[in-house]
């Protein structure tokens, strides 16, 4: 396959619909195509002083080593070839075992004796970066105790576009700000962890239907592309993992659909010219399971590690391995390209400090049986496996607070809740129950059978145990004296009624659960197939409420769900959003239903139709080929999009309700002098450039080698593998003088100058209420520009306030955080208009209100109410 090309150069892409149905052959030259970017930048830690000391250490190691001992660190060995879900090859002689990379990112699929943390979303609607820094740290000891050494997570693709997205749930909410705030924590804790990061999905991954072109139950030739302008690429997609990369990430991985038509993983353009030139990444980049397309291509793209090894599970078969290594031999592939994927490999490896504190690998992917093969598919090698180690520590404490500080209270009239020792409670709907198989009873958590903790598919984690709602309240209710009863069949209507007449707080819990495309779930293949309730959700709550005057709703989802067949219901008194909790699920809700917790705030919109998004799933696919996807909403992802429209949401994008009151009373800007900005000039390092000087000869199988079936090597059956027509690239590509360094570039995220501070917000806010309490304070920019969204998140603070106590919340704004993308000078610039600064509870509910274009200014406070949990409804602007 020739070598991918990426676009992201022009204003807009503007696409045809005649050419959406179009069905010619020759259809990918009627659709985006890229421009190659090569050759491909050399990975350095000069300069950067959290990477210098690891890339000495790396580069003098990988100085030591064969084409072959190279090669085994960017190849895996094979699906189900060792006990991790992904295995390198090993460099024995240097005293180097494989790397072990495992799921997932809310804890360790597959794992015995480890935890199952809350999902993405929920650490999300937290809007707590400690927290989430807290997660991640925990998650990372984990992995770490168990003899991983890449952990498949954090998460920021998909972003979000479309509400029924089937693994939004695994990534940080449907803002690049918030979502990139929360990928640099957790990408901290993790590695903090002793643990290297892996950010994925890279990029614009945005739903599971044809992600594969095999895995499509519609036939289609190649995976979807989903089509996206250049300034749309950078303020939006790119925007989260340019903070995974200033944090320090070690590894990214690409994402198996097309991008402008070229494959995430040969993507010249997205790997070599945005991620390791424009961003300076110097960590290596990965594939997804299978989404490798190419040999030669892939590596002249940037690829430096394969997973899992084949082209095909247990296919035998490989791009790389031993091809690698004929390509190198050949030519195709330069060694200076080779020595630089596998000098990333081990400056992220000694980074992390897997140099100095490094535990056996003790787990295994393919059976909970101590006692196993550890080449599980070629059924060699026979010992322990699993050796159980127990790695929880105390992290089920922090698991119950994430889970009820990222619940969110939507409606609370009255005094439904807190819950104060009620005399008789009443529980309704299976997602209060377990789910009879038991906990983990359903692989990669394919069902929606009993309460919803996690979604389903590569991001899970096995269950330790999963408290439910309903034995939650059953033990609460003991302690306080209340009576409690239910009915957790969602079809025994007759049975709820009854029941709901006696109780003074009805609880009614509905669900709806998605997950990975390789699974199809009552009919959805891993992306939703609507926003409505499973499991007669809709009913169960119509029928609870029309006999019972005190309705407490949760809700367990992935993300949005529509709510206007019942929200408006009078009796319907309170409504609780607690996305995906993880093991405490039940004790995290009866945390937050007791008024224990301060709840959270949404990371995403809730519209009141479907259709207010503005943006379509693909179901079916719009050709035979490779379907397209057109980006066509731009910058206006969710609550943009409805800003932008002057479309009323049900629930706008930040909104929560709290426990006491808040009054927000003064904004001051004060603008720092940081001095100008300009393009970064400079060359990416030149390669060190060697003549291949071991002959075919030496890297044949040495002579009595014992192979594993189906097990992914790096050495060739015999010379005559290595024939001199080998697949050639582009000449560029081979350049080993290196490239001038983009305007935009410079450092591990981006130019410097982006992250100069230029002003700071100071504004007052109270605790106006009788309780103590914590506020999420936002702020938010207007950029002035008629093609720019409304206004953007652009900065976020959790705050402690006692009652009665005043506090004043400073917040700082980059360069960056009001700069635009200009793809004329292919730079970040701050336009002329008129700049203002909004603060506030959310998206749609911002009191203050301030210039940003003076020396110093005292903005104005709008003087709207402040939104409580006793006020009940919250009033739209």
């Amino acid at each position: 396959m020739a070598p991918s090309k990426v676009s992201v150069l022009g204003n807009a892409i503007l696409f045809l619909s005649a050419l959406a149905g179009a069905q010619e052959p020759d259809i990918p030259t009627l659709y985006p195509q890229s421009p190659p970017a090569y050759p491909p930048p050399i990975g350095t830690g000069d300069g950067i002083p959290e990477w210098s000391e690891a890339y000495s250490k790396a580069q003098a190691i990988v100085a030591q080593m064969t084409i072959a001992e190279k090669v085994n660190l960017t190849s895996g060995v094979g699906w189900e070839g060792e006990q991790c879900v992904g295995n390198t090859g090993s460099v024995p002689r240097l005293g180097i075992r494989g790397l072990c990379l495992q799921d997932s990112p809310l804890g360790i699929r597959f794992g015995q004796y480890s935890s199952a943390f809350p999902a993405g979303v929920t650490i999300a609607s937290t809007w707590d970066d400690g927290l989430a820094y807290l997660r991640g740290y925990a998650m990372g000891m984990e992995h770490r105790g168990k003899g991983v050494d890449v952990q498949l997570g954090p998460v920021s693709g998909p972003l979000g576009l479309f509400p029924e997205g089937g693994r939004n749930w695994e990534g940080g909410g449907s803002d690049p700000y918030l979502s990139g705030i929360g990928l640099a924590a957790a990408v901290r804790g993790i590695q903090d962890a002793g643990v290297i990061a892996c950010a994925k999905h890279y990029i614009a991954n945005e739903q599971e239907h044809f992600r594969q072109a095999g895995e499509s139950r519609i036939p289609v030739e190649e995976s979807l592309s989903s089509n996206v302008d250049d300034r749309t690429m950078h303020e939006v997609y790119v925007w989260p993992f340019a903070d995974a990369v200033r944090a320090g990430v070690g590894s990214i991985m690409c994402s198996y659909n097309q991008i402008n038509n070229s494959y995430g993983c040969q993507n010249s353009e997205l790997m070599n010219g945005i991620l390791k030139n424009e961003l300076g990444f110097p960590g290596f980049v990965m594939s997804d399971w299978q989404a490798q397309h190419a040999g030669v291509a892939t590596a002249l793209a940037g690829l430096d590690m394969a997973m899992p090894g084949d082209q095909v599970f247990v296919s035998g078969n490989a791009y790389w391995g031993s091809n690698l290594t004929v390509a190198v031999l050949n030519g195709s592939v330069p060694i200076w390209r080779l020595d630089d994927m596998a000098t990333r490999i081990m400056a992220s490896f000694y980074k992390v400090g897997l140099d100095k504190d490094r535990v056996d690998v003790n787990l295994a992917s393919w059976t909970t049986d101590v006692y196993g093969w550890q080449h599980w598919f070629a059924r060699e090698n026979y010992g322990v496996i699993n050796g159980n180690v127990d790695v929880r520590g105390a992290h089920a404490t922090l698991i119950r607070e994430v889970a009820a500080k990222g619940t969110v209270i939507l409606k609370n009239n009255g005094s439904a809740l807190p819950l104060q020792k009620p005399r008789q409670i009443a529980v309704f709907g299976s997602d209060a129950t377990d789910n009879p198989k038991g906990p983990n009873g359903c692989p990669d958590r394919g069902c929606a059978d009993g309460t919803v903790a996690m979604g389903w598919g590569s991001g899970t984690a096995n269950f330790p145990y999963l408290i439910s709602p309903l034995s939650a309240l059953q033990n609460k209710a003991i302690a306080d004296g209340t009576v409690i009863q239910w009915v957790v069949d969602d079809y025994s209507t007759i049975q709820m009624e009854h029941t709901a007449t006696q109780a003074s707080a009805c609880l009614v819990f509905v669900k709806a659960q998605a997950g990975e495309g390789f699974i199809t779930v009552d009919g959805n293949q891993g992306d939703r197939k609507n926003l409505t309730l499973w499991a007669n959700g809709e009913e169960v709550i119509r029928t609870v409420a029309s006999n019972c005057n005190n309705t407490i709703v949760t809700v367990h989802a992935p993300g949005p769900v529509t709510m206007e067949e019942w929200i408006d219901h009078p009796n319907v008194t309170a409504v609780l959003y607690a996305g995906l909790p993880g093991q405490e699920s039940g004790n995290s809700i009866v945390d937050v239903l007791y008024g224990l917790v301060e709840p959270g705030r949404l990371p995403f919109t809730i519209a009141k139709n479907a259709t207010d998004y503005g943006v379509s799933l693909m179901y079916e696919p719009n050709n035979s080929y490779a379907p397209q996807q057109n980006f066509t909403s731009g910058l206006l992802i969710d609550y943009r999009y409805f800003d932008k429209n002057n479309i009323e949401p049900r629930f706008e994008f930040g909104f929560g309700l709290s426990y006491t009151t808040w009054k927000y009373h003064d904004i001051v800007v004060r603008k720092i002098n940081a001095g100008s900005y300009g393009a970064f000039n400079g060359r990416t390092p030149a390669a060190k450039t060697t003549n291949v000087t071991e002959t075919p000869e030496s890297l044949v199988f040495p002579a009595g080698f014992h192979q594993v079936h189906f097990y992914n090597y790096p050495w060739i059956n015999n010379t005559g593998d290595v024939r001199k027509d080998g697949e050639n690239g582009p000449e560029e590509a081979y350049d080993p003088n290196g490239a001038p360094i983009r305007p935009a570039g410079g450092a591990p995220g981006g130019n410097p100058g982006l992250y100069d501070i230029l002003y700071e917000v100071n504004v007052t806010l109270s605790n106006v209420g009788k309780r103590n309490g914590e506020e999420v304070v936002q702020l938010y920019i207007s950029q002035g520009e008629d093609d720019d969204p409304v206004r953007v998140l652009r900065g976020f603070r959790r705050v402690s306030v006692n009652a009665g106590q005043t506090i004043n919340v400073i917040f700082t704004i980059l360069r960056r955080d009001i700069s635009r993308w200009d793809t004329v000078t292919q730079n970040w610039v701050i336009s002329p208009a008129e700049k203002q600064v909004f603060v506030g509870r959310s998206s749609r509910d911002l009191p203050l209100v301030a210039k940003l274009n003076g020396e110093n200014v005292i903005g104005i406070n709008r003087n709207k109410p402040s939104t409580s949990w006793t006020a009940g409804m919250k009033t739209f602007m």
